[in-house]
């Protein structure tokens, strides 16, 4: 086990810190850090990029080699930290404590420190990992002026308001398969310059959105749903997954049901669990989505779009299309050429 010690007086120190210590190269462009390694450190990227306010990212995407440990000593620098694990796993532990918490896929953990107080976070070897963190600087968060952290909760508030430092704070979520979504389309923004980090800041916003909710609903007793097990929701996630890759292929409940070993009535529970939709509703969300992201993208026609992703009626399309974006096919796609 291998403990790099880091001594930040913000999060670009961080970065540059690993890369020192794991013989990293950095590359800065539009405002974006990305550190790219591959020795026998370790192997893949870790993203740096800083927005207004105090609010950063640190973006994951790597497997070590070895077993590391970073030791994160908290000086001025001392952010609340808003950690997602999308693949792989890790461990936290405060330096007072002795026993560290294992943080697996799907879940999160919120944690800051006291003044000159000590993280450790453990990371394992040979493990791919995908980490989104979104720390939050709170002296300068909480000059911006759209700020208002009194409609949060108690626990929440104190913790934001708390910019000397005084307090140690760690909450740990529970399994949140809908925010695997807004750090996966993170992954998938194509776009350069100002644009791109605009984008980016947009879904940090969505995600830390996300993690407070999160964080709200488990202080009310609100609970994971108990017709449905832990394992059964990643399988439903894995589901919901190949629906938004493959919109057009015609899936059924029946069919769904015995491809993946899950009662309908555990894929109806699961499904509304984690986007509050049937599997009927949820596969028209996202053909609809898709629809319109071609309007955008491609020249296809109107007829082409609709039996691409899946539907057999162009009049059934155009109905619920007009119900969810407010316009009919023909007046989005006409809307589109206008703005050109």
């Amino acid at each position: 086990m291998i403990e790099i010690v880091i001594n930040p007086t913000n999060t670009r120190d961080i970065l540059t810190q690993i890369s020192e210590d794991l013989n990293g190269q950095i590359e800065e462009r539009w405002g974006e850090y990305t550190m790219t390694i591959d020795n026998a450190n370790a192997k893949g990227q870790i993203i740096y990029i800083p927005f207004d306010w105090g609010v950063n990212l640190l973006d994951f995407n790597i497997t070590f080699h070895k077993e590391f440990i970073l030791r994160i000593e908290g000086e001025e620098f001392n952010p609340v930290r808003f950690m997602y694990n999308l693949q792989g796993y890790f461990s936290h532990r405060f330096g007072v404590q002795n026993k560290e918490h294992k943080t697996e896929q799907f879940q999160s953990v919120i944690f800051t420190n006291k003044s000159e107080g000590v993280n450790y976070i453990h990371f394992p070897k040979n493990e791919k990992l995908q980490i989104n963190i979104i720390q939050i600087v709170r002296k300068e968060f909480m000059k911006k002026r759209t700020t208002n952290v009194s409609s949060l909760n108690k626990k929440l508030y104190e913790v934001f308001v708390d910019t000397d430092h005084e307090n140690r704070f760690s909450h740990f979520g529970e399994l949140n398969l809908k925010m695997a979504d807004d750090v996966k389309s993170i992954h998938k923004i194509k776009s350069k310059g100002m644009l791109r980090i605009l984008k980016i800041e947009a879904k940090v916003y969505e995600i830390l959105s996300l993690h407070i909710q999160q964080h709200d609903r488990q202080i009310k007793g609100k609970k994971l749903p108990t017709s449905v097990s832990k394992k059964e929701l990643k399988t439903i996630k894995k589901i919901c997954d190949l629906i938004q890759k493959e919109p057009a292929k015609q899936y059924s409940l029946d069919q769904l049901s015995i491809d993946y070993g899950l009662s309908q009535a555990k894929l109806q529970d699961g499904f509304k669990f984690i986007y509050k939709r049937t599997v009927t509703e949820f596969i028209r969300h996202i053909r609809l989505e898709q629809s319109r992201n071609l309007m955008k993208t491609t020249d296809l026609n109107i007829s082409q779009i609709v039996y691409s992703i899946g539907f057999t009626s162009r009049s059934y399309f155009s109905k619920i299309f007009k119900e969810k974006f407010g316009l009919s096919p023909n007046e989005f796609k006409k809307q589109i050429v206008a703005k050109v």
